[in-house]
C-alpha cells in the first residue's frame, strides 16, 4: 500500500472523484452556493474583465450561481467549448445564450457566439494540494489551452474550482505542470501566488 505522499496522478485522481462523487446531490448543491457567494465577494475584477466558467458535468460543483455573480459583478463571461479532441476555444456566454452539445459531455454556445480570451479562467479538475498544483481529468485539455493563451502573451488568472474532500497532500508535479493561482472551494478562495485577485 502506497502512502498518500507517493500515489500517482492516476490514483490520486481516481480516489478524489470517488470522494467527490459520494457527495449527495443536496451536500453538491449547498457547497457549490456558498462557492458562488463566497467567490464572488472575493473575487476583485475590473468591469468587462473576460471570465471563463463552464458548465458542470458528472458531480463537478455547479458554477452557474457563481457565473451569474460574476456577470452581476461586471464580468463579460465565456465558456469552453471542445472543437475536437485536442483543442479548446473560449465563446461568449451572455444572458439568453443558447447552449448545445459540444462533445465529450459538455454544452456550451455555438459557433455564432464570439470567440474570447479570458483574463481569469475557472479550471475544473479532480486534484489539488495546497501549493496550487491540479490534476485534471487526464485528458490535457486546459493544460492545452492554457499554454496556448501563454503563447499569445496573455497570462489568464488560475482558479481552481473544487470541493474541500478533492485536497491532497501532495500532488506530483511535472515541469510542464502550471499551477493554478487559487482555489475556489465552498470554504472559500485561497490564493496560491501574489496574482489572485487581480
Amino acid at each position: 500500500m502506497k502512502e498518500a505522499g507517493s500515489l500517482t496522478k492516476a490514483q490520486l485522481r481516481i480516489e478524489r472523484l470517488a470522494l467527490r462523487d459520494a457527495l449527495s446531490v443536496e451536500e453538491r448543491q449547498a457547497k457549490s452556493l456558498a462557492m458562488a457567494e463566497k467567490g464572488a465577494d472575493a473575487l476583485s475584477f475590473a468591469s468587462g474583465t473576460v471570465i471563463s466558467g463552464f458548465m458542470p458535468i458528472r458531480s463537478e460543483a455547479d458554477t452557474r450561481p457563481l457565473m451569474e455573480a460574476l456577470r452581476d459583478k461586471g464580468a463579460t463571461l465565456c465558456l469552453p467549448v471542445m472543437l475536437d479532441r485536442e483543442t479548446i476555444v473560449f465563446r461568449a456566454f451572455t444572458r439568453g445564450t443558447g447552449l448545445v452539445k459540444t462533445g465529450f459531455g459538455t454544452k456550451g454556445p455555438d459557433e455564432n457566439a464570439a470567440v474570447l480570451d479570458p483574463q481569469i479562467l475557472l479550471v475544473p479538475l479532480s486534484a489539488f494540494d495546497g501549493k496550487g498544483q491540479r490534476i485534471g481529468y487526464g485528458a490535457g485539455h486546459y493544460d492545452r489551452a492554457i499554454a496556448r493563451l501563454h503563447a499569445k502573451g496573455l497570462e489568464p488568472l488560475l482558479i481552481g474550482i473544487a470541493f474541500d474532500c478533492q485536497e491532497v497532500p501532495s500532488v506530483p508535479a511535472e515541469a510542464h505542470d502550471v499551477a493554478l493561482d487559487a482555489i475556489l472551494t465552498e470554504s472559500g478562495l485561497r490564493h496560491f501566488s501574489g496574482r489572485a485577485g487581480a
